[in-house]
């Protein structure tokens, strides 16, 4: 279940629900804290909102040397041996991170979570922190 902010527990089950496969789904800030998450282990799920700080990163150097691009990551895809790994933008500082086999598929996931975004992204900010503290 979600640990940490249990409003967000009907969406993110919502979203599990209507995608067969999901593993863990992981809201996390733009520095890679967990903020919340569905599924999974908790140990896991810091590991991966910590890596997903990375990747996010990563994806936001290469879409400015896209000439058109305005430079922010809006979603990674990442097809691994036995299932799925999403990464989306969503909301200021905030993050959407789902784990899924191979039973799920990438279209109907990455609409599903543009949708669960679009519905609460207002909810899945995280405001910038400075020494450990929200400014």
């Amino acid at each position: 279940m979600i640990q940490q902010r249990a409003n967000f527990d009907w969406m993110l089950k919502d979203l599990a629900d209507g995608v067969p496969g999901i593993e863990m789904i992981v809201v996390l800030s733009a520095d890679g804290l967990r903020i919340a998450r569905y599924g999974g282990d908790p140990d896991a799920a810091d590991r991966v909102a910590a890596a997903c700080a990375g990747l996010q990163s990563l994806a936001g150097a290469v879409a400015q040397e896209i000439p058109d691009s305005d430079g922010r990551m809006k979603m990674v895809i990442i097809e691994i041996n036995g299932g799925y790994f999403y990464l989306m933008a969503a909301g200021a500082n905030a993050y959407l991170a789902v784990l899924s086999d191979v039973v799920a598929e990438p279209g109907l996931m990455s609409n599903r979570m543009r949708d669960l975004v679009i519905r609460i992204g207002a909810h899945l900010t995280s405001p910038p922190r400075r020494n450990g503290q929200t400014v």
